[in-house]
């Protein structure tokens, strides 16, 4: 009966183990908003919470990297970088290797849900529910992370880095909010949503809408419009207003445009890493338009004087083993390669 009772002990490092011998993830309370839902998932290094916020509908997870050596030093405090994912991906998908290979510190990698564009949505009365995506992360995520973990709570030990739509995220993160984050990092990032680069505003809106639904529903082919990854689909001006550039409709698109506020992120000291493909050089790659918006932001920065870090590897020739050049995990494991050990030695300086 004292067996079966025992089912698990807190350490004295902080971690838990059950039963078995077994190694598993840490406590954490409740705070900033977040309700868990269950046990975490996964290992005592690797590991995802589901959690409920009023927030943004739904169950949403947050997955966590800690160092190797998190537990064995008890009394180390740690530099997070967090990381958000792509459309319509979500954090249990992230699973490239590079993300475990820190010992120096801790990744954090929230939902941003399929088409969540890491933006407090102008309207929270569609039938997607609430989506106040840069509440759920900036004002309850980070908090909940720096309560629960022996993180260093500062700008200089705080990055946000993304891919595609997170990449996105990442800028318009650190351009919101300069203060929490020293280093911004971009990987195939839709980081210009301007006129000049209609095709990625389009593609935002094309996953407002349900444009893969609505396609697959008009061909004649064998796809299922229910398996569309962006369901429901919503107004084209649900997450920023009309993205029509008439009478100056679409300023709300204009001000979360990562390329037209490059200088917010001069001002405040903030570091800037971009990585880019080129996709082939075809238009039905994904890469070729982030590329292009790639392009238009160091424009931008050169024009502010600005210093930054700027990697173009288009065919992915040299970038790794499996990079070809396209908008694909390949490329982002090597970018991660990259910008990992640069961001442990600006932590550590």
């Amino acid at each position: 009966m004292l067996a079966a009772l025992a089912v698990a002990v807190v350490t004295p490092a902080g971690s838990v183990q059950a039963a078995d011998g077994s190694a598993t993830p840490p406590p954490m309370a409740d705070g900033f908003g977040l309700t868990q839902v269950g046990a975490a998932t996964g290992s005592a290094t690797d590991f995802y919470l589901t959690v409920t916020t009023p927030e943004v509908a739904g169950e949403q997870h947050i997955k966590i990297i800690l160092p190797s050596g998190y537990y064995e030093e008890p009394d180390r405090r740690y530099p997070v970088m967090y990381f958000l994912h792509g459309s319509p991906d979500d954090p249990v998908q992230q699973t490239y290797p590079a993300l475990s290979m820190s010992d120096q510190m801790i990744t954090v990698i929230p939902d941003g849900g399929a088409r969540g564009w890491y933006a407090n949505w102008l309207d929270q009365k569609t039938a997607a529910g609430a989506q106040n995506w840069e509440n759920f992360h900036l004002g309850q995520v980070g908090p909940f992370i720096d309560a629960n973990l022996r993180t260093i709570a500062t700008k200089k030990a705080r990055a946000v880095a993304g891919v595609s739509m997170g990449g996105f995220g990442a800028f318009h993160y650190a351009q919101a909010r300069p203060d929490l984050f020293s280093h911004t990092a971009s990987l195939s990032g839709d980081i210009d949503l301007s006129v000049n680069h209609m095709g990625l505003r389009l593609a935002v809106v094309a996953s407002l809408i349900d444009g893969p639904g609505v396609i697959c529903a008009l061909a004649s082919g064998d796809c299922d419009p229910g398996d569309s990854p962006y369901k429901p689909g919503v107004d084209s001006d649900a997450a920023f207003g009309s993205p029509y550039p008439v009478f100056n409709a679409d300023w709300r698109w204009n001000e979360v445009d990562p390329s037209q506020h490059m200088g917010r992120l001069a001002e405040a000291g903030v570091k800037v890493s971009v990585y880019t493909g080129d996709g082939g050089g075809s238009p039905g790659d994904a890469e070729f338009w982030v590329a292009g918006a790639a392009k238009n932001v160091k424009s931008a920065m050169d024009a502010l004087g600005m210093s930054y870090y700027y990697v173009n590897y288009g065919d992915g020739a040299g970038w790794g083993t499996r990079c070809d050049g396209g908008h694909n995990a390949g490329c982002w494991e090597q970018d991660l390669r990259d910008l990992i050990p640069r961001l442990e030695r600006e932590f550590a300086a």
